[in-house]
């Protein structure tokens, strides 16, 4: 069987492993990012999601690596991650393209080629659910991903396509150490934040979108991947 995976954002943290993780399983793999992955797993399709109309300017080279596979595992990875607010957003929209807009548009490239059996998974966030100040832009879009995946669930009824939302709690990746300026207190603090006392592996969260890939009972839904977030 020809199983590709296609993942946004895959050179680094969960992308990476999550690549990992599909290649160990035989699957063929597609990266759509702005910089390759460190390891030679991976067809690199260079892409700046920003850029609204980077399907037509790529859309037809990634086609032709696709080919027409037995499945296709479609994993909306990519992200922005600003310090924002109400009062100062000025990447609002740049945010909410790459973050949503964009897996839509790969939504609508990438489905005449997905047979049955395919998927299509989203990356959440704990913020999906929930908001913090100074982080506006990433709290809306990540809200609206989870909206855009149980419309893809409702939109995909018959055609044995499954989706569902991986929504991690605090992961050891680079871009939360980028978004704390590399501060290993605040590392620490957010590690303690849940019932197992340390940040969440992106391996784990690979395994988590390989579980949803392999079963669709679980189509639709959320899947908080978070060690057990402990509530104030």
């Amino acid at each position: 069987m020809d199983k590709l995976l296609i993942i946004t954002g895959g050179s680094r943290g969960i992308g990476l492993a999550t690549i990992r993780a599909f290649v160990s399983d035989g699957y063929r793999a597609i990266n759509l990012s702005r910089s390759p992955t460190d390891l030679d797993l991976a067809t690199q399709c260079k892409v700046d999601l920003s850029d609204t109309d980077w399907p037509h300017q790529m859309g037809g080279d990634l086609l032709d690596l696709v080919g027409t596979p037995d499945r296709i595992v479609l994993v909306h990875n990519a992200a922005l991650l600003l310090k924002d607010s109400l009062q100062n957003a000025p990447e609002f929209s740049r945010v909410m393209q790459v973050n949503l807009i964009a897996a839509q548009q790969l939504n609508q490239l990438l489905l005449p080629r997905m047979k049955p059996g395919s998927s299509i998974l989203y990356l959440g966030s704990t913020l999906s659910k929930k908001a913090v100040a100074n982080t506006l832009t990433y709290s809306t879009s990540k809200h609206a991903v989870l909206g855009l995946m149980r419309a893809t669930c409702q939109d995909l009824i018959g055609q044995s396509i499954h989706t569902a939302s991986i929504c991690p709690g605090f992961t050891d990746t680079e871009m939360l150490r980028d978004h704390i300026g590399q501060d290993e207190e605040i590392m620490k603090m957010l590690g303690e934040a849940n019932a197992f006392g340390r940040l969440v592996n992106p391996e784990e969260i690979a395994n988590c979108l390989k579980f949803c890939a392999e079963n669709p009972a679980i189509n639709g839904a959320e899947i908080d991947a978070n060690l057990g977030q402990i509530e104030h």
